[in-house]
């Protein structure tokens, strides 16, 4: 009885040591206040962009291209604070009232960046 104790009893610590060894120490650091501005820009700018993405004619037109909307939505996370501005502002700059010309403005900017990127090759098929 008491080997079975002692047993469990030495499971039970090395279980504990184990894990204990397995903790890793937390870190933090101070970020300044145009990191943090620059951050929330970043997720403001893609919120618009997904916004006008998210109309049915722009991803109608982005399916008859064959860009898949996932494709697309991963590759708007994945450009840089410089892409985004600028395909903010060129979304912005188009006329309101989601017109044929602007729904196949905004795809051709967004083919275009997934041009750039390597994601598709429409445009060598053309």
């Amino acid at each position: 009885m008491r080997h079975r104790r002692r047993n469990w009893l030495v499971a039970v610590v090395s279980t504990a040591f184990l894990a204990a060894s397995l903790q890793s120490a937390a870190t933090a650091g101070v970020i300044s206040t145009q990191q943090y501005l620059t951050a929330q820009d970043r997720e403001a700018t893609r919120a618009r962009i997904s916004a006008v993405l998210a109309r049915e004619e722009v991803r109608r037109q982005l399916e008859q291209y064959g860009v898949d909307s996932a494709a697309a939505d991963e590759r708007i996370a994945a450009l840089t604070d410089q892409e985004l501005e600028q395909l903010a502002t060129d979304l912005e700059s188009m006329p309101a009232g989601g017109s044929v010309l602007a729904v196949v403005g905004i795809a051709f900017i967004v083919l275009l960046i997934l041009e750039l990127v390597g994601v598709i090759d429409i445009f060598k098929k053309i």
